[in-house]
């Protein structure tokens, strides 16, 4: 019925929106426990998140803004405790309810389920991130729904790069052209479309919303629910008010039009 098999998820920001109250804060909480003066604002957060990856984050902010470090400590190793310390606040987070995931994006879930299409998780953050959020998300049993999570730990290289999209694409034993992506970012984007992914829709936020997404099929601000219907920032929704699987078989028919 449909011309995919696959629906391939990215998390952070797309999922959930767990970057500004979820990450950031555990990143400062991690700072605080350590006894660093260092603090992420909303702003500066905002720039590293550039940079794909917790411990690739650290270090990047050591590089660019040299804060003052723990007398003995190398800045890699430390990154490392930095982070490790952070993936324990942030799971705390989630145990607290403090991060659902966005509007409509359990509707189409659910959708694609019944429908028989598969579902697979790309992302750079790690598995236990991954299986903590969908653990404290609202929906038992959420984590078994996906029937691959390709992280970014598990690769060699990390989005920008098409690795972990191809990692999935090989363990879900589909073509790209089976698939669609779901991301929330420049970087996101470029990685799957490196993969070979034709349809990428961009579902972005308040992080993301000035990136250039010009190779999407579809930009949307949300993929939409009853109070939050979908405003279209590139692309045709067909004059839909949420994102569907219609919608998505519209947008793969359009860019492939031998699929119909």
């Amino acid at each position: 019925m449909y011309p995919f098999e696959a629906i391939i998820w990215d998390v952070d920001g797309t999922l959930a929106d767990t970057e500004r109250d979820g990450h950031r804060r555990a990143f400062n909480a991690a700072f605080a426990e350590a006894g660093l003066d260092w603090c992420w604002d909303v702003a500066t957060y905002g720039e590293l998140l550039e940079v794909t990856g917790g411990r690739e984050r650290i270090a990047a902010f050591i590089v660019e803004h040299r804060p003052a470090l723990p007398a003995g400590v190398e800045p890699e190793t430390l990154a490392v405790r930095l982070h490790r310390a952070k993936s324990r606040h942030y799971a705390r987070l989630l145990a607290a309810g403090a991060i659902g995931l966005r509007p409509g994006v359990l509707r189409l879930l659910r959708a694609a389920r019944t429908a028989g299409i598969r579902l697979a998780i790309a992302t750079t953050s790690t598995p236990e991130n991954v299986h903590a959020l969908l653990a404290h998300a609202g929906e038992p049993g959420l984590a078994e729904w996906f029937e691959v999570i390709a992280a970014g730990d598990m690769v060699a290289n990390k989005k920008p790069a098409p690795d972990v999209y191809l990692l999935a694409l090989e363990r879900l034993g589909l073509g790209a052209d089976a698939c669609v992506a779901v991301e929330d970012s420049a970087p996101g984007l470029r990685a799957a479309r490196a993969a070979g992914l034709g349809t990428v829709v961009i579902t972005v936020n308040d992080y993301t919303r000035e990136q250039a997404f010009d190779d999407a099929a579809l930009v949307v601000d949300g993929l939409g629910a009853p109070e939050t219907p979908v405003s279209v920032l590139h692309g045709r929704l067909g004059g839909r008010s949420h994102v569907d699987l219609a919608a998505l078989a519209d947008l793969v028919r359009a860019r492939h039009p031998e699929t119909s």
